[in-house]
């Protein structure tokens, strides 16, 4: 009997994930959002005069930071272990704030939820004298902040006290520039946010040669309202005003040249606001022969310095990750995140935070994304997949909030290109099948790139089109996204792609160059000579909680590693290139491998990827 009941959950299982694709049954293994977690239209008012809440200083930024750290102090004479302070901003959150479609419950209804929350027990003497002193970090999100003590826990929350409201000196300031490759080598876009629509303020860069004297460019600037959204939560109590993103196109640029600039506005006054002064150093043109050095991982998500949202383990590795690039930053010329970028999930204020988190490391290289479960992936609105792992923002916040150089950003498929490098971007919650509109631009990503000056030829995507031996990749049986690599094997195997890499899975896996499932080198740590099998990593652990592998052994798996980390490709010169997988932990290599090869190598004709000839 029990047998049997095993058999029929087995099968239901199976059915399950063929049916909802693997983002929605991983889920089921995963954290969740912090933030869904708080049943905020369930809220009652309780306030009352023995408890206070009480937040210092009043103005931040008053030496032009856009992170400050905060103090709450508060009392409650019945202190509890679920009590818990959110941070809401703007500072009011009453329900006169409430949008038509949303929810309405008994008086006051809140209807917006908090960019963040922490227990009052975070302070250990708060059980036992009712007071705690909490440190919250906040960044300027354009808008005023205010604290708010509830009693009842996340599922059934009172409202005891409110705080005072506190702000940034200037809550509208340019703030956490992110740079990306343009669509030419000698082009780099930046891209930043601010509080300052087009009739207030015209958005502008600053910029030049180092030591040099600077000139002044444009910026094209984009927002989205509530009704851009799909759904809950982002349409409801996720929704967050985003302020505005400008995007400048910074052109005719030297190559290998350090450049400063700053992003700003000018006022109808006359005046300027500038954010701080940052540098960036330019791409090598097309082909250049030098140390080019580039990171990949996808699904880090964000982490908060402060403690706050932990709660539900959803990004333990982010801020680790983070720190070691910040760390290595020197030697570090651009990043690919391939996908599920911040875990958002219709929570648009996690946004903010993100942009805040990389903007070290995006001020200073470029940073560019790819459109993972997490941004686009919503019913009806045009994914391949009809899962809800967006939270309902269908794609719009990763189009906007980050440049990438595509024809269509809502088609989140690109090539990019750096020094000796191709990099082909596909977009895996669009189909990529045979016949498809995106399959035709991979296969003109492969087709169109001169191996003889741009040798190192690289394949990436959020889901594991390729090979993986995660756990419910095995369950399915193909060890990959179904339908994955059925179309796409062969036109890694025809070009002589070098590598494939996928996010999704959150660990850190390498195979052997394989073809058609088997494996065509014998060599574990030194490819030499001709290209005759692509090498399939994925790299989706650099912050969310980890996937687990099958049991199932995997001849063509040569590493597995169950933790968090990410990838770095070093490219010495036309014909030597090192991978090394780094541990976020401390930043050490912890795998390793080496090509090396002529172009000849490339040219020669292997299995399914050889050039017609002619005896004529």
């Amino acid at each position: 009997m029990i047998r049997g009941r095993s058999i029929v959950c087995i099968m239901m299982i199976v059915v399950a994930f063929l049916f909802l694709g693997s983002s929605d049954l991983a889920a089921a293994h995963m954290g969740e959002q912090a933030l869904s977690k708080i049943a905020i239209h369930r809220v009652s008012l309780a306030l009352s005069d023995s408890s206070s809440i009480k937040a210092s200083p009043l103005v931040l930024g008053l030496k032009g930071e856009d992170t400050e750290w905060v103090t709450v102090n508060l009392e409650h004479p019945k202190p509890s272990e679920d009590d818990w302070v959110g941070v809401f901003s703007p500072a009011k959150f009453n329900g006169s704030t409430c949008p038509g479609d949303g929810p309405k419950q008994q008086s006051p209804t809140i209807c917006t939820s908090p960019i963040k929350y922490n227990y009052a027990s975070f302070d250990s003497g708060y059980k036992k004298t009712g007071k705690a002193s909490l440190k919250f970090q906040l960044i300027n999100q354009r808008a005023d902040f205010s604290f708010a003590l509830f009693t009842g826990g996340l599922s059934n929350p009172k409202l005891v006290a409110i705080s005072n409201s506190i702000s940034f000196v200037n809550p509208k300031a340019p703030v956490y520039p992110r740079l990306a490759l343009g669509k030419s080598w000698n082009e780099m876009t930046v891209t930043w946010t601010s509080g300052y629509n087009i009739n207030e303020a015209v958005p502008v860069v600053e910029w030049g040669l180092k030591g040099h004297p600077r000139r002044n460019s444009p910026a094209g600037t984009l927002t989205f309202d509530q009704n851009s959204m799909c759904g809950s939560p982002a349409r409801t109590v996720g929704w967050r005003d985003p302020g505005f993103i400008h995007t400048s196109f910074l052109k005719d640029l030297w190559p290998n040249m350090v450049y400063t600039y700053r992003v700003g506005h000018y006022l109808q006054n006359g005046s300027y606001v500038w954010s701080k002064q940052y540098s960036f150093k330019s791409s090598p043109y097309q082909g250049q022969n030098s140390l080019q050095q580039i990171i990949v991982f996808g699904d880090m998500g964000k982490g908060e310095r402060d403690g706050s949202n932990e709660y539900s383990n959803y990004q333990p590795g982010s801020l680790n990750t983070t720190d070691r690039l910040i760390e290595d930053l020197n030697n570090i010329d651009v990043v690919f995140h391939i996908g599920d970028t911040t875990y958002a999930n219709g929570y648009i204020s996690q946004w903010d935070q993100f942009t805040a988190q990389v903007e070290p490391i995006a001020s200073t290289v470029p940073y560019m994304t790819a459109s993972g479960n997490h941004e686009r992936d919503w019913p009806g609105s045009g994914s391949f997949y009809d899962g809800m792992d967006s939270g309902g923002e269908c794609g719009v916040l990763a189009e906007t909030m980050f440049y990438v150089p595509a024809e269509n950003r809502a088609k989140f498929w690109y090539a990019a290109d750096y020094g000796m490098f191709r990099f082909c971007i596909a977009d895996s919650e669009h189909d990529w099948r045979e016949g498809t509109e995106q399959y035709k631009f991979i296969e003109q990503c492969f087709a169109s790139v001169d191996r003889r000056n741009q040798p190192w030829l690289i394949f990436a995507a959020h889901r594991v089109l390729g090979y993986s031996s995660d756990k419910y990749y095995a369950l399915e049986g193909s060890f990959d996204e179904p339908m994955g690599r059925e179309s796409l094997e062969k036109l890694w195997q025809k070009y002589k792609v070098d590598i494939g890499f996928y996010g999704h899975v959150h660990n850190y896996e390498r195979t052997c160059p394989i073809y058609q499932n088997r494996c065509v080198n014998s060599e574990k740590s030194h490819y030499s000579g001709t290209v005759n099998g692509t090498i399939h990593v994925v790299a989706g652990g650099a912050g969310a909680h980890l996937s687990e592998f099958t049991t199932v052994n995997t001849s063509w798996s040569l590493f597995k590693d169950y933790d968090w980390g990410f990838v770095k490709l070093t490219a010495f010169n036309h014909s030597s290139l090192l991978f090394e997988y780094k541990k976020s932990k401390d930043g050490k290599v912890y795998d390793s491998f080496t090509i090396s090869r002529d172009y000849r190598d490339v040219l020669a004709c292997v299995h399914d990827g050889c050039e017609p000839t002619t005896a004529a």
